[in-house]
């Protein structure tokens, strides 16, 4: 116990857990042991002290009533979520043994763990988990359901995960929020956009949806789904034609620009706006605005590479900054993610040289229906943790029906029973981050923050770290490296030569100084981790992967004959499913609805406020309708993952596809069909 638990009353540092790019330094107000106020640390000096109401008010989901205190063994059938409450000695011995068995009966491989980031800490996410997997040898998770498309596009271009740095950004004249709810998703950015605002910078917003960012822009852009490349490439064809670009840039640092010249030629303002649903009279006022502006800067979010061809487009739209000599500016270029500052010693951390068998299969996370109920040999147990695929993943029924099968032994590590954990043979307590000792590396900022406890441990709960020493004393592993502690795993992470930018960054100076900031310098001029060194509008490398060197447009899959193109995209205060089952929460977001334009509406004689349902070929949804201009005829919009309540049907990933986009193996939620029907709710 650290000098933080043993303090019952004070204010103590900390640090936010959740999968945002903002990962806000926090304070956390203690009353005789227990979290009485969260507030953020206006020294940090990114996020200054502001936070979101999903941590303001993240007392209720430590201490909601509901959440796990012990393990737990099902007594009911699978997805009921009855159960009762056992010790840890029994949970650990009931999985030690039934895995014994299985990997003496069908092997390790029966055996396969599925996370995501529900809790950002490396430790928790990545750390003792990977290393007992691989030891073990489970069949291993290819974790792309999130950024993977866009990451490979971006750094076919640029050469990684590297932008500029967000706090430049309040010198930039122009900011384009290209497909991202920053509002919502990035509320800093915003923060930041407001003061360049204040210094004349103006604001676009490029968007499927008018969601609160859209309401927040000068001009907001709406595009049809899956759009956005042609739009890009609409916006060089411009740049080149009238001379907007800047031929000395492109002459010192990119590869490519007089093969992307000639390219775009086709991608003629007329076409492109019969594509993506933009006037042309508005196609050239971006390009012109765009071209005439500097120093420009896009953020580019993660909606528009979650289609078929989403690597592509953020490939394409990261050419944008370079036409234009951005990057030599103070507060332009582009921000798709900035990771790569912060890499750390991944191979230390996770171990993969623990996996005697280097062709164990690999199961993508975005297609577990299918490997729940297709993957020969089947997959006989799964461990899950820091996710919810009964409500995140795609083909949401599918993924259900896999999780029915009586042969399958399910674990969940969990604050909450979720609705996966309705689904498991034994449900472990899991802790929250307040609870952990961890390091956290945000993926837009430039800080390395550490997370110690501040509370103590809520009814028996443990971390992941703990939960993995425990499985792999029971199963008999001897390998020193499974019994780690937290200060040794974060120490190995930090110590990581061949990143300088991390140079100096280590445990002993994380616990004094709480966060750090990587020694950042400005990508050009110098060399670009691309194979040429330079920014590559013509990739040769992707040529040589089997994809047009140059950014190309292609339509989405078609996915059915629906009428209505569906985006699911992410809510003002749910993360995923992550408080979708916590009353406070829930009051605030109050209930799902489904947008959809007002020609749309009285065509179908929907009126605002009308129950409709949505369906396609891999389920169905009720929700309520909200009506209105904010999407364009033919596009349906829902906001968040909503949890699975007693007579309900708002499942929305039950109609997204499964299919992987072009890079990345990433997911293809937005590129979905559906079709609209007013209902009368009993």
């Amino acid at each position: 116990m650290n000098s933080f638990t043993s303090q019952k009353t004070g204010i103590f540092p900390s640090v936010c857990s959740l999968d945002c790019p903002d990962q806000c330094g926090l304070l956390v107000h203690k009353q005789d042991g227990k979290i009485v106020k969260i507030e953020g640390d206006p020294n940090h000096p990114v996020t200054k002290g502001n936070i979101c109401n999903k941590v303001r008010h993240m007392t209720h989901r430590i201490y909601d009533p509901n959440r796990l205190q012990f393990p737990l063994k099902r007594v009911g059938k699978k997805g009921e979520g009855k159960f009762e409450e056992i010790s840890w000695e029994e949970a650990i011995e009931t999985i030690s043994c039934k895995w014994k068995k299985l990997i003496e009966t069908n092997g390790p491989e029966s055996i396969l763990p599925y996370s995501f980031y529900g809790n950002m800490g490396r430790l928790s996410a990545e750390g003792m988990d990977r290393r007992f997997f691989h030891r073990l040898g489970a069949s291993l998770l290819d974790r792309s359901i999130c950024s993977a498309a866009g990451s490979v596009g971006y750094k076919y271009t640029m050469g990684g995960s590297f932008g500029i740095d967000p706090e430049d950004t309040i010198s930039s004249k122009l900011i384009i929020f290209w497909g991202i709810n920053a509002v919502s998703t990035n509320m800093h950015q915003v923060a930041l956009a407001q003061k360049a605002r204040k210094n004349g910078a103006k604001i676009i917003v490029i968007d499927v949806h008018k969601n609160q960012t859209g309401q927040f822009a000068d001009w907001f852009i709406p595009i049809l789904p899956g759009t956005d490349t042609a739009l890009a490439l609409g916006m060089m064809h411009i740049l080149f034609a009238e001379n907007l670009v800047d031929d000395h840039f492109l002459e010192q640092y990119t590869l490519g620009h007089e093969e992307l010249r000639e390219h775009v030629k086709i991608y003629n303002p007329a076409s492109v706006s019969k594509i993506t649903g933009v006037p042309v009279d508005d196609l050239y006022k971006l390009a012109r605005i765009y071209g005439n502006t500097s120093p420009s800067f896009i953020r580019i979010g993660n909606g528009p590479q979650h289609h078929d061809q989403g690597g592509m487009c953020i490939r394409t739209i990261a050419c944008l900054p370079a036409l234009t000599g951005q990057w030599l500016l103070k507060g332009g270029g582009a921000i798709k993610g900035n990771g790569g500052y912060l890499a750390h010693n991944a191979d230390s951390l996770q171990r993969f040289d623990l996996l005697q068998n280097k062709n164990t299969r690999v199961i993508n996370m975005n297609q577990l229906g299918r490997a729940l109920l297709d993957s020969n040999p089947p997959i006989q147990s799964l461990y899950v943790y820091g996710t919810n695929p009964a409500v995140v993943a795609p083909e949401g029924n599918k993924v259900r029906l896999g999780l029915e099968r009586e042969d399958l032994f399910v674990v969940v590590h969990e604050l909450f029973l979720t609705e996966t954990a309705k689904y498991a043979d034994i449900v472990l307590p899991a802790t929250s981050a307040f609870e952990n000792t961890d390091f956290y590396t945000s993926y837009w900022h430039h800080y390395i923050q550490i997370q110690e406890p501040v509370i103590e441990r809520y009814g028996e709960s443990k971390s992941n770290v703990e939960v993995f020493q425990l499985l792999s004393k029971a199963i008999g592993f001897e390998d020193s490296c499974l019994y780690e502690t937290e200060a040794e795993l974060i120490s190995q992470a930090l110590d990581y030569t061949s990143n300088s930018y991390i140079e100096g960054i280590t445990y002993e100076r994380l616990v004094e100084q709480k966060y750090m900031k990587a020694n950042i310098k400005p990508l050009l001029p110098g060399k670009l981790m691309t194979p040429s060194g330079n920014i590559e509008l013509y990739s040769k490398q992707m040529e040589e992967h089997g994809y047009p060197p140059l950014p190309t447009y292609e339509p989405i899959v078609h996915d059915g004959d629906y009428p209505f193109l569906f985006i699911p995209g992410p809510n003002h205060n749910y993360i995923n499913s992550t408080f979708s089952n916590n009353e406070k929460h829930i009051s605030l977001e109050k209930e799902p609805r489904l947008f959809i334009n007002v020609y749309d509406a009285s065509t179908l004689s929907i009126s605002d406020g009308d129950y409709v349902k949505i369906w396609n070929s891999r389920g169905n949804c009720v929700l309520k309708a909200s009506v209105g201009e904010n999407v364009l005829p033919g596009v349906v919009v829902t906001q968040g993952l909503w949890a699975d309540l007693p007579n309900t049907k708002q499942l929305v990933n039950s109609l997204t596809p499964d299919r992987v986009a072009d890079m990345g193996n990433g997911a293809t939620f937005f590129s979905c069909r559906v079709d609209v029907a007013k209902v009368e709710k009993s």
